[in-house]
């Protein structure tokens, strides 16, 4: 339908109202086509959230600042709980190893062997017979038995020195001998302990007076040797003997006068 008006201008105005029609339409159709874009998209946003996102609510992790380190609650727990374990098992055996009765009996104490060596090689010195050295450590002691083997009826006119055997003024040589290879011996073996116990020296002459002294109980010079002197004193207690003996007559060495073989 058309209408016709007057035209301020000079002409006629046509006015169609199918054409207003058509655009009214376009117009609401576009308000309908804008309105239902605009609701899918949340719809959208939605979906990609359900796809994209996590599907639970992440934990905050929980941490312990030390200081110098930060480190997780969950460790530093742990760590604490073992130590205080750890603390109180130690604790409890170190408790028990202490309060249980012990059935061992106690150690004796260290042995001071020096002081035997010392007391063991000074009865050597107070032992002495013979012209002693200056520096023998025994005051009560002097020279005694200078005159042993000086008779007429002996092959060995020098049998001053040596060792008295015990209390009596008898020498007896196969233990003298055997206590000079024992001495010996154990200078080879231990010298460097005789030397920390500062008797290195003091047994080495021990072992020289000896040994000097056995070489005048056999002729050392010989090609054959045929007499050994073995034994030099006498201890017959039988009675009525006139001859004087150790066993006899007990005195200190020092006052012998008479000749012994």
């Amino acid at each position: 339908m058309s209408m016709y008006g007057r035209d301020p201008w000079g002409g006629p105005l046509e006015i169609n109202t199918a054409d207003s029609a058509t655009d009214d339409d376009r117009s609401r159709n576009l308000q309908d086509l804008d309105r239902a874009a605009l609701s899918s998209r949340p719809l959208d946003e939605t979906q990609q959230s359900w796809l994209l996102g996590p599907s639970g609510e992440q934990k905050k992790k929980k941490y312990v600042d030390l200081g110098c380190i930060i480190v997780s609650r969950k460790i530093f727990v742990w760590t604490v709980g073992t130590l205080l374990v750890s603390a109180f098992l130690a604790g409890f055996i170190t408790l028990i190893v202490k309060t249980v009765p012990r059935h061992h009996r106690a150690r004796p104490p260290p042995d001071n062997y020096t002081l035997a060596l010392h007391k063991s090689l000074m009865f050597f010195n107070a032992q002495r017979s013979g012209k002693l050295p200056k520096h023998n450590n025994v005051s009560w002691r002097g020279n005694s038995c200078l005159k042993d083997g000086n008779d007429a009826s002996t092959t060995f006119k020098d049998l001053a020195g040596g060792f008295y055997d015990a209390g009596d003024a008898i020498k007896f040589h196969f233990p003298k001998s055997f206590a000079m290879t024992m001495l010996s011996w154990s200078v080879i073996e231990y010298s460097a302990k005789y030397e920390a116990a500062g008797e290195l020296n003091h047994v080495k002459e021990i072992i020289k007076w000896g040994s000097d002294y056995f070489l005048k109980t056999f002729n050392h010079s010989a090609d054959s040797i045929d007499k050994l002197v073995a034994q030099v004193g006498v201890g017959n207690t039988a009675g009525g003997s006139t001859t004087p003996n150790d066993h006899y007559c007990w005195m200190r060495p020092e006052d012998i006068d008479y000749p012994v073989l």
